[in-house]
């Protein structure tokens, strides 16, 4: 049986599940469940802290676990991305006060407070700067410099505003751009199941990224229209019961549905319909 690590609460928490539902996986209905077993599809779930799942996962305790990037990079476990997942999508950046640092080489010397202290001091040492320290802390991290505990902070940015309020301003690169992300153990023999679990994810983010478009054509347009939407790998186009018309069904990024509808309309197309896709595997 796969035993897969799902994080019980925060950002994470709500998503993964849902998507795992989506998926065909049962999911808790209490949220004090801490073990869900699934024996029609041979999995066990266990509802870890977001921060532990990396740790159980590379300890072979589970097969496989759904955390973020910088989660799974600052436990420093012994775990590896599997499959990016593109939901809980962040930034992780270098801040200081206002008009103070504009290049991390200024980090030397400072002090750095952050809640990802492993992630931090490993990036640092990988562009050969040693701070005076590197505080962790587990929470407002942006107030650590108007109390007096460090000079500069490492933390996920969103909007920018926390961090304006508190008299800071970004600098430098990213440290990291993370999302959530489906691990696994590193360096050792894909689990019974995984592929299974893979292939269902996938099959989820195709449905979320893509459309299924049909439309009518005139049977002198079709090249011209399938030129718009070429699938994925080819278009169906089938003849109507008008033989001077074709009907064309094809997968079209969701993005992009309302620009390619126009274009098809201006080549010709009539009827075009678009429905969306609950699974699908490739």
């Amino acid at each position: 049986m796969l035993r897969i690590a799902v994080p019980n609460k925060g950002s994470l928490s709500e998503p993964a599940s849902e998507m795992l539902r989506e998926a065909g996986y049962r999911q808790r209905r209490d949220t004090r469940e801490l073990v869900l077993a699934d024996p029609d599809n041979d999995v066990e779930f266990f509802f870890l802290r977001p921060r532990d799942v990396a740790v159980y996962v590379g300890a072979g305790t589970v097969d496989a676990g759904i955390t973020g990037r910088d989660l799974m990079l600052d436990s420093a476990a012994d775990a590896e991305e599997h499959l990016p997942l593109g939901f809980a999508r962040s930034t992780f950046r270098f801040a200081a006060p206002t008009g103070e640092i504009t290049d991390i080489a200024q980090i030397e010397g400072r002090r750095v407070a952050t809640s990802y202290s492993v992630l931090v001091g490993q990036y640092l040492a990988e562009h050969g700067i040693t701070p005076t320290a590197i505080v962790h802390l587990d929470g407002a991290v942006e107030s650590s410099v108007r109390l007096g505990v460090a000079e500069v902070i490492a933390d996920v940015v969103e909007t920018g505003t926390t961090l304006r309020a508190a008299g800071l301003e970004i600098f430098g690169e990213p440290i990291l751009r993370s999302e959530a992300v489906l691990i696994r153990r590193k360096g050792v023999e894909a689990p019974a199941g995984l592929d299974t679990l893979t292939r269902r994810l996938q099959g989820v983010l195709t449905a979320h990224e893509y459309v299924l478009m049909d439309y009518d054509v005139p049977q002198s347009l079709v090249d011209a229209a399938v030129a718009i939407t070429p699938g994925l790998e080819s278009p169906t186009v089938s003849p109507l019961h008008d033989r001077d018309w074709a009907a064309v069904r094809a997968m079209v990024r969701r993005s992009e549905t309302n620009q390619v509808m126009d274009a098809l309309y201006d080549v010709g197309a009539r009827a075009i319909l678009v429905t969306s896709i609950h699974a699908c595997r490739l």
